[in-house]
């Protein structure tokens, strides 16, 4: 589920936004937007193959993202990118408006690209999804002396380190193997591959292989995974249709979900390679905030805030916020419940007023 290994120093620092926390983000951000804002009337955003991105999948298809995007005198296109790096490089490069990634992604991106990045949706969070798979044997501290195949620097290697923190292992135990989303089922079959982290779909594909033994899931890490739409914080300021068209369309997507709709469940297996029940067993391992109201609370918890501090740790420790980061704090990151991290710097902020104003006008 996660995914992102852009490592580069570069960044362009922005000043910090003043304004309260109890005022809605995107107030604060009009106001301190240029005085010429960027309005525009077409937008873009991707998304990857994963259990709980699926559903932009259906959003597309099935025309519910146009319908949200012309409520509000818009268009969004929807774009499917085969590669999950892949798909960060055109958020960071400003070929689309906004990303589908997870919280570990959103973080770095800014010491990578300086990209003033906010979480407009979070989609949810894996609870099995995410995967450690060994040859041989079904124990997880097995897992010492080999060579471990992931997206390096990625969600997967912060799960990777959670796990190996639960057997009393380190990163020096093992050595971790760089590998594209796109080719890890593929070099599970190798003869010379030995354990891999891996996410679902692909990680489905991979347990049903011979001799694959799945030894630890994000299941034991409930809500440290986040998987979210990303948008361009400066666009969703100029552009605030934008961001109720998307909230708009998630949610009318997660209320089929949530009903066990067979039409639209079907497209999304379809889209992520599988039938329904193969789909719906991936859904079993993925806690989606099908509920506004349940995602709002999560945004304004304190809890996120502990969460974020944990992965800004991480990140700093395998060099992702720059090689001249001074600690883990170097990027500021606003909630609703308060700020981790460098407050001149903040680059990654969680904004709940558009799902609120979605929820309200139900």
């Amino acid at each position: 589920m996660t995914r992102c290994n852009r490592t580069s120093p570069k960044r362009l620092p922005l000043t910090s936004l003043s304004a309260a926390l109890s005022t809605t983000l995107l107030a604060t951000l009009v106001a301190a937007a240029p005085a010429q804002a960027q309005e525009r009337d077409e937008f873009s955003v991707c998304w990857s193959i994963y259990a709980g991105w699926m559903p932009w999948a259906y959003a597309d298809v099935e025309g519910v993202v146009d319908k949200w995007a012309d409520k509000y005198g818009i268009s969004i296109d929807v774009v499917q990118v085969n590669d999950y790096v892949e798909s960060i490089n055109q958020f960071t490069s400003g070929n689309v408006d906004g990303c589908a990634m997870t919280n570990m992604d959103a973080l770095t991106i800014p010491s990578a690209s300086g990209v003033d990045s906010t979480a407009l949706i979070i989609n949810d969070y894996s609870n099995g999804n995410d995967g450690i798979v060994l040859k041989g044997s079904d124990d997880l501290a097995d897992i010492e002396g080999r060579q471990v195949n992931l997206v390096q620097f990625s969600v997967s290697h912060y799960f990777l380190a959670r796990a190996l923190e639960s057997v009393g292992l380190t990163e020096r135990d093992i050595e971790t193997v760089n590998t594209s989303d796109a080719d890890i089922v593929g070099l599970f079959s190798s003869d010379t591959t030995e354990a891999v982290a891996a996410w679902n779909p692909q990680l489905s594909a991979i347990a049903d292989m011979p001799d694959a033994n799945v030894v630890y899931t994000s299941a034991e890490i409930p809500g440290e995974i986040l998987d979210m739409m990303v948008v361009n914080t400066q666009t969703l300021a100029d552009n605030p249709a934008l961001g109720h068209a998307l909230v708009g369309a998630w949610y009318e997507v997660m209320g089929l979900v949530e009903a066990d709709d067979e039409h639209a469940l079907n497209i999304m297996a379809d889209a992520a390679g599988t039938d329904l029940e193969g789909y719906r067993s991936q859904l079993d391992a993925t806690y989606l905030y099908t509920d506004p109201a349940e995602a709002i609370e999560l945004m304004e918890s304190p809890e996120l805030l502990k969460t974020m501090e944990r992965v800004a740790e991480f990140s700093f420790t395998h060099g992702l916020l720059g090689d001249m980061a001074p600690n883990a704090g170097v990027v500021g990151i606003e909630t609703p419940s308060g700020m981790f991290g460098d407050e001149s710097n903040v680059q990654l902020r969680f904004e709940p007023s558009f799902t609120q104003a979605y929820l309200d006008a139900q």
